[in-house]
C-alpha cells in the first residue's frame, strides 16, 4: 500500500535513517522519532497509518509506547523490532497486540517492506469487516422492523420492498448488475439482490415466491433477512469460509421449510470471482433458463437444473463453474415474462428472448423497451429480470 504514512521510531540515529530512507525511496510517507515519547506525540499529532518501533529505548521503551497507542487507537497495525537477545519483550509485545516482529539487525529491507505490506492489508481488512457488521447489523435491525409494516399495510410493505432491493447498479471493477422489477399487485413476489463479498467477487440472485401479494412479499422479506446473515457470518469469520451457491440454496430451502409457510421458491444464484474470471452458479428451480450473449457467438441458454427452494426436504443443490468472457451479458428473468410475450407457444417465447437479446439488449432499459413492458399497464404475473454484464 505504497503512499501510507510511517511513522519509524528508533534511538539508534544510523539505523532509523537507513530505514526511512529505504521506506521514502519504496513510495511511503514517513515521521520519525528517537524516542518512545516524542514518537508518541507525533502519532497523536499526525495519525500515522502504521508505526514501526524498537523495544529497547532511552526515556520511553516500545512497550510501554505499544501499549498507550492500543488505549487510544485499537486498530493501527503497530510493528516491533527487536534485538535477538530480548525475546522475552517480543511476545509482551505480541500479547500487547504488535501486528509484526522483525530481529534486529535487518539484514534485508525487503522483509520489512514485506511486513509493512502485510500489517497494512491485514488492518484494511479488519477495518471493511468492521464497516460490513455495522452495515449489517443496521439492516437486520431495518428488517425486523419491517415485518410488522409488511403485515400491517400494504403501502408501508411496498416501501419496505423498494427499500430492500438494491438502490443502484452495482459496478464491480469491470462488471455491472442491474435490475427491474415490475408487481403484478401491489406488492411483489419476485426479488433480486447483489452484493460484494471479497476484493475479488460479488454475489446476486434472482427469485420467485410462489403465489402473489403480501404472503409472497413476506417471503421475500425473510431472503433478504437470511442473506444478511449469511453475509455477516462470512465477514464475522474474515472472509475464509468458500462461499458456495448451493450451500446458500441449501440453507434457504430448510429455512424456509422450518417457517412452515407453505411457500417456496424458484432461485437463480451466482458468485462471480474476478480473480478467477469465473462464475459459480446453482439453480432452485428456476425458469426460464438464463440467457447469455457473447461476443461473435450464438446466444444460448445457461445449462443447469434444480429443485425449487423450500419444497422438498432432501433436495440437493450443484454448483457450475464457467470461464467468463472477455465481454457478455447474462440475462435472468422470472417466469412472469413469458405471460406478457405474445407468442403463443414456449418455445416462440424462448425464441423471441434469444432473438432480443442476441440484437444488443444487454441493459435494463433496452429489454425492458425492446420487450414492450414499458407499456403494460396491469402484469398478470410479478417480473423481474436481472442483467450481468462486462462490457
Amino acid at each position: 500500500m505504497t503512499g501510507s504514512t510511517i511513522l519509524v521510531i528508533d534511538d539508534d540515529t544510523i539505523v532509523r535513517e537507513s530505514i526511512v530512507a529505504y521506506l521514502q525511496g519504496i513510495g511511503f510517507k514517513t515521521h520519525e522519532a528517537g524516542n518512545g515519547q516524542q514518537g508518541l506525540h507525533i502519532f497523536r499529532d499526525c495519525h500515522p497509518d502504521l508505526i514501526l518501533c524498537d523495544l529497547r529505548m532511552p526515556i520511553m521503551d516500545g512497550l510501554t509506547m505499544l501499549s498507550q497507542v492500543r488505549s487510544e487507537a485499537s486498530d493501527i497495525p503497530f510493528i516491533v523490532v527487536s534485538g535477538a537477545g530480548v525475546m522475552t519483550d517480543v511476545v509482551e509485545a505480541l500479547h500487547l497486540g504488535a501486528s509484526d516482529f522483525l530481529v534486529k539487525p535487518i539484514v534485508d529491507l525487503e522483509v520489512l517492506e514485506y511486513a509493512i505490506h502485510r500489517a497494512l492489508e491485514k488492518a484494511q481488512l479488519l477495518m471493511e469487516n468492521k464497516r460490513y457488521r455495522a452495515s449489517l447489523e443496521e439492516a437486520i435491525n431495518s428488517l425486523k422492523s419491517s415485518l410488522t409494516l409488511l403485515q400491517e399495510d400494504q403501502k408501508a410493505g411496498r416501501q419496505v420492498q423498494m427499500n430492500m432491493l438494491p438502490r443502484h447498479p452495482l459496478e464491480y471493477r469491470d462488471f455491472k448488475v442491474d435490475h427491474n422489477i415490475i408487481p403484478s399487485l401491489y406488492l411483489s413476489g419476485d426479488f433480486v439482490d447483489y452484493f460484494t463479498l471479497s476484493d475479488h467477487s460479488f454475489a446476486f440472485y434472482l427469485a420467485d415466491v410462489s403465489g402473489h401479494g403480501a404472503s409472497s412479499a413476506f417471503v421475500t422479506v425473510l431472503l433478504k433477512h437470511m442473506s444478511i446473515s449469511l453475509l455477516q457470518d462470512y465477514h464475522n469469520n474474515g472472509g475464509k469460509i468458500r462461499v458456495k451457491p448451493s450451500h446458500v440454496l441449501s440453507y434457504i430451502n430448510q429455512s424456509l421449510l422450518k417457517t412452515g409457510l407453505g411457500k417456496h421458491v424458484t432461485v437463480f444464484g451466482g458468485i462471480v470471482n474476478t480473480r478467477d474470471q469465473t462464475l459459480t452458479y446453482s439453480f432452485g428451480g428456476h425458469f426460464p433458463l438464463p440467457v447469455i450473449a457473447e461476443e461473435g457467438k450464438k446466444v444460448r441458454f445457461l445449462e443447469g437444473k434444480g429443485l425449487p427452494v423450500g419444497l422438498f426436504e432432501d433436495a440437493v443443490y450443484e454448483d457450475v463453474i464457467i470461464d467468463l468472457p472477455r465481454q457478455f451479458s447474462l440475462t435472468i428473468l422470472s417466469d412472469g415474462i413469458l405471460e406478457v410475450l405474445p407468442q403463443k407457444s414456449l418455445k416462440e417465447k424462448e425464441d423471441h428472448l434469444l432473438s432480443v437479446i442476441g440484437e444488443g439488449a444487454d441493459t435494463i432499459a433496452t429489454l425492458t423497451e425492446r420487450l414492450g413492458l414499458n407499456d403494460i399497464q396491469e402484469a398478470p404475473d410479478d417480473i423481474a429480470m436481472l442483467i450481468l454484464a462486462r462490457y
